[in-house]
C-alpha cells in the first residue's frame, strides 16, 4: 500500500483546523496545568533540600533570622 504525503498547503490547512478545535484547546489546557503543577513540585523539592541544609547548620524557624543577620536587626530597632 502506497503512502500518500500531504502537500505543504494541506499541512497548513490541517494545522489551522486543529488550532481551532475545542478538543485541542482542552488538551493544551490540561498540559499547561500539569506542567505548572510539576514546576511547583520541583520548586518544593529545591526548598526541601535547602531546608535540610539549613537544619544541618543548626537553623530553626526561631533562629534563622539571627543566623542570617546577626545583630543587624537589633541595631535597626535601636534607630
Amino acid at each position: 500500500m502506497k503512502r500518500e504525503f500531504l502537500t505543504d498547503e494541506q499541512v497548513e490547512e490541517e494545522i489551522s483546523r486543529l488550532l481551532n478545535s475545542d478538543d485541542v484547546k482542552l488538551a493544551k489546557q490540561e498540559t499547561r496545568i500539569k506542567n505548572r503543577r510539576r514546576q511547583y513540585m520541583y520548586n518544593l523539592r529545591v526548598l526541601e533540600k535547602r531546608g535540610k541544609e539549613l537544619a544541618e547548620l543548626g537553623a530553626t524557624e526561631a533562629n534563622i533570622e539571627y543566623l542570617m543577620f546577626g545583630n543587624e536587626k537589633e541595631e535597626e530597632n535601636e534607630d
